[in-house]
C-alpha cells in the first residue's frame, strides 16, 4: 500500500511540475528550460544531464529545485494553473449536463456555469 501511495505522490508531483512548466516555462532562462525539460519531461538522470550540460550532479539537482521554486512562485502570484483547473472543472460539468436529454434545470445550470466561467476569464 505504501508503495502505491508513493507512486501516486510522484504522479501528482510530476503533474504539478508539468502544469507549472506549461504555463510559466517560457519565463525561465534557456539553460533552466533545457535542464528542467531533461529532468521532468525526458526523465534523464541527474548524471546524464550533468554530463550533457558539463555541470555537477549537485548543480543539476539544485537547478531543478530552483526552477520548481521559481515556477511555484509565479503560480502563487498569478494563479493561472489554479484558474485553468477551475475552468476545466466547469467545462466538464457543462459537458456532463449536455449528455442525453437536457431539461430546463440543466439548461439553467449550464447558463450559470457559462457566466461563472466567463467571469473567471
Amino acid at each position: 500500500m505504501a508503495r502505491g501511495r508513493c507512486a501516486l505522490m510522484k504522479m501528482d508531483k510530476l503533474y504539478e511540475q508539468t502544469m507549472l512548466y506549461d504555463f510559466y516555462g517560457e519565463l525561465l532562462t534557456e539553460h533552466q528550460r533545457q535542464v528542467y525539460e531533461d529532468a521532468v519531461y525526458n526523465d534523464l538522470s541527474l548524471s546524464e544531464i550533468a554530463q550533457e550540460q558539463g555541470i555537477s550532479r549537485q548543480g543539476v539537482h539544485d537547478l531543478v529545485r530552483r526552477c520548481d521554486r521559481i515556477l511555484q512562485g509565479y503560480e502563487e502570484k498569478l494563479h493561472l494553473v489554479e484558474r485553468f483547473a477551475r475552468a476545466r472543472e466547469t467545462v466538464e460539468e457543462i459537458r456532463e449536463l449536455t449528455l442525453g436529454e437536457t431539461d430546463q434545470a440543466a439548461l439553467l445550470r449550464i447558463r450559470e456555469l457559462s457566466c461563472k466561467l466567463l467571469e473567471e476569464l
